[in-house]
């Protein structure tokens, strides 16, 4: 006697070689001997053979129609050997029952199981819409059949062009089209990008790079929303003095500008003023809901981000020539040892007499030093803030910046880019670091004291951090430092100027120390700016390798850092060199340049010679590029 019976799930033959009451000494067609439970046989028959039952029942069961059986069944519970009566019009022989019973046990969404070897047909509504679905899906791998096809034959589908980011940057696995796109790359063995370049989709490569970041963190666009504009300023005084703004060529958002007068033989008093955009709009409002959202204006060669409105720009920006709001805090300098005896802070309008650019007033970066002169406008106001920079910075037992590492000026215009490096700590970056550093250090020295809320950078074991406490920095040597002097570019600062501008004015500070939106500021400014910045030194690394394929450099020389890697002469780019032998930091060596991959951003680098010693001139941590 052999048995058919329900095991986990699946239907199986065997054939009896102990009957019992209860269960079943059963051996199958292939030898495996097990004990099956008689609750779970379902037919029991000596004809044909257990093997030969099965493959007759599954060769019957291909024969029959879903949908006819479901239509033969009606809405009740029935056994399996019931509907094939029904069915074959007669006493249904081993083959013929355990045929319905196969198509039944493979048509889940025809029938529902009520138990072993019974069923009930799926109400009509349900069975249309689960076979909607089985349809759509068929269609749906349909055509993404024909999307795989067509991008491996080098054409992209004009419906996947409205995702094209999105199959970039972050595709969603299962949506059909990324699953044709994933599809594609397995049967060429191309990454998406490369895909996509294939088929012709792929943006250029600066583009491709760039749109990465946007849909990041600007998937709807970069243009600003609809909102209220800053309300305009005009009932404050007016500052006695005129000042002036030293910036790059390329600054188009002046926070910051100073002043210098002379207030009797024995001293100076000195001004540094920062553009007050936190007077025109408060917090809460559309404006401020825009730079929460940016956080920060995005720098990056050619072009940037900025986190406020041009118009709002235009209204608050140190401009030459306008009068603007100002937060200015004066300084009463000796004029023998340049020591501070007393400071006072300030809201006001200030005339901007001047905006000079370091590349007209770099001369006096040699200049300065040596006493000479170079006969420039605001050169003597320039001179004396320089040497009050170096009696801060002595004062503080810290540099504002080390004097070796190199900044690197991009200029893009089109497809040709210019990079010109540009030692740090050089007198005019130290004039302007070393001020920056007093007025941001003080008030957030005032406002710890007034005990109202800011956000703080903090400095403790080499870590820097952002904080609402005001504590030291100590890679600055100050008691506290708060970011207040760039409020056009970054929102912490802005939050800083309304917390301070409100203490001046003897009004409540708009945020708590443990208020939700500033603790939410302070962690999303750290991830973001952060993120900003990597962004940045990703561009300026796919714009060093532009600039080697414009000169076509067939050999470069460098630095050795550590691990058989080499910072290239003349640009923030470091690269690996596999071929370099072991050498120590510091050697000079020279370089063949090969393959250069603007997509990976990425250049094949091969060592050709050592040059000489290792040199001592510069510090090797300041390499500004991932590898």
């Amino acid at each position: 006697m052999h048995l058919l019976y329900e095991e986990d799930g699946d239907i199986k033959v065997g054939t009896v070689l102990a009957p019992g009451t209860a269960s079943y000494q059963v051996e199958s067609p292939h030898g495996r001997r097990t004990k099956v439970k008689a609750s779970h046989v379902l037919l029991s028959f000596d004809a044909p053979g257990a093997l030969e039952l099965l493959a007759s029942a599954n060769a019957y069961a291909e024969k029959l129609d879903a949908d006819f059986l479901w239509q033969c069944a009606g809405p009740s519970e029935f056994g399996f050997q019931d509907l094939a009566r029904e069915y074959v019009g007669h006493e249904p022989d081993a083959v013929e029952s355990s045929g319905i019973l196969l198509k039944l046990h493979s048509a889940p969404m025809y029938f529902y199981r009520r138990g072993k070897g019974r069923f009930q047909s799926a109400p009509e509504a349900t069975l249309k819409s689960a076979l909607a679905g089985l349809e759509k899906k068929r269609l749906q791998a349909e055509k993404a059949a024909e999307y795989t096809a067509m991008l491996v034959a080098g054409k992209f589908p004009p419906e996947l062009q409205p995702m094209r980011d999105e199959l970039l940057y972050r595709p969603d696995r299962n949506k059909i089209e990324a699953k044709a796109v994933e599809a594609a790359c397995k049967a060429t063995g191309l990454t998406v990008a490369r895909l996509f370049e294939h088929a012709g989709a792929l943006p250029s490569s600066h583009d491709f790079h760039l749109n990465r970041f946007l849909f990041e963190f600007f998937p709807a666009g970069t243009r600003f929303p609809a909102h209220t504009p800053a309300a305009p300023i005009s009932d404050l005084p007016l500052a006695e003095v005129q000042v002036f703004s030293l910036d790059d060529i390329g600054t188009s958002e002046i926070d910051d500008a100073f002043s210098i007068r002379k207030i009797s033989d024995t001293e100076w008093r000195i001004g540094v003023h920062i553009a007050a955009p936190g007077l025109g709009f408060a917090p809460g409002s559309p404006l401020d809901a825009i730079a929460r959202e940016r956080l920060s204006t995005v720098y990056m060669p050619g072009q940037k981000i900025t986190m406020l409105p041009d118009e709002v720009i235009s209204q608050f920006s140190l401009d030459a020539g306008a009068e603007r709001p100002a937060l200015s805090i004066y300084f009463n300098v000796a004029a023998g040892d340049l020591s501070i005896r007393g400071h006072h802070s300030r809201l006001e309008r200030v005339k901007v007499a001047g905006n000079l650019r370091h590349f007209h007033y770099a001369a006096l970066n040699s200049i300065l030093p040596a006493g000479g002169r170079a006969g420039l406008e605001y050169e003597n106001e320039l001179a004396t803030l320089w040497r009050f920079a170096n009696a801060l910075e002595a004062k503080r037992g810290k540099p504002s910046v080390n004097a070796n590492f190199l900044d690197y000026n991009f200029a893009v215009e089109g497809e040709h880019v210019t990079i010109v490096p540009r030692k740090r700590g050089a007198p005019l970056d130290k004039l302007v670091s070393e001020l920056m550093i007093l007025a941001n250090s003080t008030w957030g020295g005032l406002l710890a004291e007034r005990d109202v809320a800011a956000l703080y950078r903090v400095q403790s074991s080499g870590k820097v951090r952002m904080s609402v406490h005001g504590e030291a920095h100590e890679g600055l040597g100050v008691s506290c430092y708060a970011w207040m002097s760039s409020p056009l570019r970054r929102y912490v600062d802005l939050v800083n100027q309304w917390q301070l501008a409100a203490s001046l004015s003897g009004r409540r500070a708009p945020f708590a120390r443990n208020s939700d939106s500033l603790l939410s500021t302070l962690r999303a400014f750290e991830v973001v700016y952060a993120r900003y910045d990597e962004h940045q030194r990703e561009m300026e690394r796919y714009w060093c390798l532009r600039w080697l394929l414009q000169e076509n450099l067939a050999e470069v020389q460098g630095v050795v850092l550590r691990e058989a890697t080499v910072r290239i002469d003349g640009l923030p780019l470091v690269v690996r060199v596999p071929s370099l032998p072991e050498l120590p930091p510091g050697v000079r060596v020279s370089l063949r340049v090969g393959d250069i991959d603007l997509l990976d951003k990425t250049v094949v680098c091969a060592w050709k010679e050592t040059l000489g010693a290792p040199d001592t001139g510069e510090p090797l941590e300041d390499a500004q590029q991932s590898l």
